[in-house]
């Protein structure tokens, strides 16, 4: 799938005016531009390929530079690559037999189709025309994956020679918790790798921020947190990641189009929480002000 004609850039940095807080917030999965190459490519129609979307979730985190926080966002859309899979992260059975070597050990997600690149869904069945090869590989980690995480990266560390510290929000959304799934029940998912990827003053305002909300609220059940807090949340380096998984019942309509009457709150919500762990690190007080 070589790159045939230009297409727009796959990767949004919002900075804000004045770098405020040592706040930055990913948004990996709301993509929602399709390349013409990918969709040339494509066995599945574009609707069934928008189903891998965080539909909307951008516009929950639209006003984190209001909160003096950088937004790194992936424009293009998750059937692209998922920025949240790491880059060994495929079955077997999904790529061109040239490629099996270096994909021996899929997990759970990877058997069912969700490994880097999105293969299969369901109740769809193959998503390509084709096994991925090594040109269709490379073109979208080319493309998309590696200059997301280099620009989460450079944010992060941009953060981290400021304040001393960083702190990121990798937010996303998810489908309701079925029943018999741990976490059933939950609207809100706060993950942490099981506190690997940021210590308990940052998680706890988290989930402190997310009951207010009034809805039930999980520790990593079901999602302790994919590939981007593992990655990037280094504790002992000072870089504290969580990750954000939010019910799209709650501020999307039956018809997967934003509500605005649920969006403003969450997002004013998600606003306030930016500013809250900010000032939850243990040296907040000593963080410099914006004007110096």
């Amino acid at each position: 799938m070589p790159r045939s004609f230009p297409s727009p850039d796959a990767v949004s940095v919002i900075r804000p005016g004045a770098l405020s807080v040592p706040v930055v917030v990913s948004v990996a999965h709301a993509g929602r531009i399709y390349p013409p190459e990918l969709l040339a490519a494509a066995r599945a129609t574009r609707a069934d390929l928008e189903r891998l979307e965080d539909g909307w979730a951008d516009l929950i985190a639209a006003r984190a530079g209001e909160a003096g926080a950088t937004i790194v966002q992936a424009l293009w859309a998750r059937a692209v690559a998922d920025c949240n899979r790491g880059e060994g992260q495929m079955a077997p059975g999904e790529v061109a037999p040239a490629l099996r070597p270096q994909f021996a050990a899929p997990g759970r997600k990877e058997r069912a189709g969700l490994g880097v690149v999105p293969t299969r869904l369901a109740d769809v069945g193959p998503l390509w025309k084709k096994p991925i090869d090594r040109a269709a590989l490379a073109w979208r980690l080319d493309s998309l994956h590696r200059p997301f995480h280099d620009a989460l990266a450079e944010a992060l560390e941009a953060a981290r020679q400021r304040f001393g510290h960083a702190i990121l929000i990798d937010l996303h959304s998810m489908p309701s918790i079925p029943a018999g799934q741990a976490g059933h029940g939950a609207r809100i998912v706060i993950g942490d790798r099981f506190g690997d990827t940021a210590d308990s003053w940052l998680v706890d305002a988290v989930i402190a921020a997310a009951e207010r909300l009034g809805v039930p609220v999980s520790r990593n059940q079901p999602y302790a947190g994919g590939h981007i807090v593992r990655t990037h949340g280094r504790p002992d380096r000072g870089v504290h990641a969580v990750q954000i998984e939010i019910d799209r019942s709650l501020y999307l309509r039956r018809d997967r189009s934003p509500d605005p009457d649920k969006l403003g709150p969450l997002s004013d919500w998600f606003h306030g929480l930016l500013g809250e762990v900010a000032s939850a690190w243990p040296g907040a007080a000593s963080l410099p002000q914006a004007a110096e």
